[in-house]
């Protein structure tokens, strides 16, 4: 049997992300393990994965806990469950991981993917900060089998920088999208009128809707200035998501005018249908991997607004949406209203948007890891036999 862990820093993770590719590799006969911080209190992770890991670190990843403590559980689980490869995702988890893992590696004991859903350095980010993450990724690469980027930015910044050899670095184009369950075909007519009735919206209005958290690199500020400065007659403006800004931007709608175009609609299980009945999307975050929601969006053929950024770039194109600069309110009301007054080419863009999310489609994605994890198998075959014929 062929045993695979999967780590994440938090189990949010895991089921916002990663649960299909727990059943494929199950259904293929291996055994997937999970460790996340908080993960005995997933009860969906406790139905998916042959075992669970508890982990305990901070998200400084230099805190003592995440170079002590955390390390010492990391090796304890792995030595215990005998992994082929440990997979781990966002940069906590990754970085520590990888230091605790370091020693395994090189008695080709185990293999070390690290799939970055972003680097912490990119080009919209400061000096300092570029500085001190690229050297974070600089030392742990030297701790890693494979290093996975999923947006064409990250994927060069890898080779530029030499995190690791260019041999072992791979691009996916995302971790998947689930084109059967985020489709037109899955979401019912009765189901959009229903949230538009909740939402208050008559038959003509047009509901632009961002699928974001209330946190100061989602710009939700932008959006709304963007708004206020169209300040359309036939259109609605509604947010799903919490976070800390979420009473700050209440106010703020209030401040502008507009709070009566405005919906807060806080934490939502039913965004497919909201992008269904959405006329468009729109996403202002100064720092994305390859933002969910605009894949998302675009596989419900509702076109996006979305900033210039890395991995958002990488899923917009004149064909499917617009992109404008980051922090760019005028630019961003530009956009709105463009789309509002050319809606066959709206409706278009949602179109060809479908048409774009093959290439990030989910079978295709676990393709690929098939491919990866079978690689990997082969070079700890291969570095087993290479350090038993050293130390014979």
């Amino acid at each position: 049997m062929k045993n695979l862990l999967i780590i994440t820093t938090i189990p949010d993770t895991l089921t916002a992300f990663l649960l299909p590719f727990a059943r494929h590799f199950r259904a293929q006969g291996w055994r997937v393990d999970a460790m996340a911080c908080g993960i005995y209190d997933c009860d969906k992770c406790q139905e998916e994965f042959d075992h669970l890991w508890e982990v305990k670190w901070s998200r400084n990843p230099l805190s003592p806990q995440n170079l002590v403590t955390a390390p010492r559980q990391i090796q304890a689980a792995v030595e215990q469950g005998e992994y082929d490869i440990v997979h781990v995702h966002t940069p906590v988890a990754a970085f520590v991981t990888r230091y605790a893992l370091r020693n395994y590696r090189k008695r080709g004991k185990t293999k070390v993917i690290y799939t970055a859903h972003g680097f912490h350095f990119h080009s919209g980010g400061t000096a300092l900060k570029n500085t001190a993450f690229l050297g974070l990724e600089k030392i742990a690469g030297n701790w890693t089998d494979y290093l996975v980027t999923i947006n064409r930015e990250d994927e060069e910044a890898a080779k530029r920088h030499k995190l690791i050899s260019q041999e072992r670095i791979r691009y996916t184009p995302g971790i998947g999208v689930d084109l059967d369950y985020y489709s037109s075909h899955t979401t019912s007519l009765s189901q959009v009128e229903k949230v538009r009735q909740e939402l208050n919206l008559r038959t003509d209005t047009k509901l632009f809707l961002s699928v974001a958290e209330f946190i100061p690199r989602k710009h939700p500020q932008d959006i709304l200035r963007a708004f206020a400065s169209v300040n359309p007659p036939d259109a609605c403006l509604a947010f799903a998501g919490d976070g800390d800004l979420l009473e700050e931007m209440q106010q703020l709608a209030n401040q502008l005018g507009i709070k009566e175009k405005i919906r807060f609609l806080g934490h939502r299980n039913d965004i497919p249908t909201l992008m269904r009945a959405a006329f468009a999307t729109i996403l202002a975050s100064e720092q994305e991997g390859l933002p969910r929601s605009v894949m998302e969006s675009l596989s419900l053929e509702t076109p996006v607004i979305g900033s210039d950024i890395r991995g958002t770039r990488d899923l917009i194109s004149s064909e499917c949406g617009i992109l404008f600069p980051v922090g760019n309110a005028e630019k961003l009301a530009d956009a709105i209203k463009y789309l509002l007054n050319h809606p066959q080419s709206a409706s278009i863009m949602g179109k060809r948007g479908r048409e774009h999310m093959n290439n990030f489609n989910l079978p295709h994605i676990i393709k690929l890891h098939e491919s990866l994890y079978n690689e990997a198998l082969s070079l700890k075959s291969k570095q087993i036999n290479e350090y038993s014929t050293q130390n014979s």
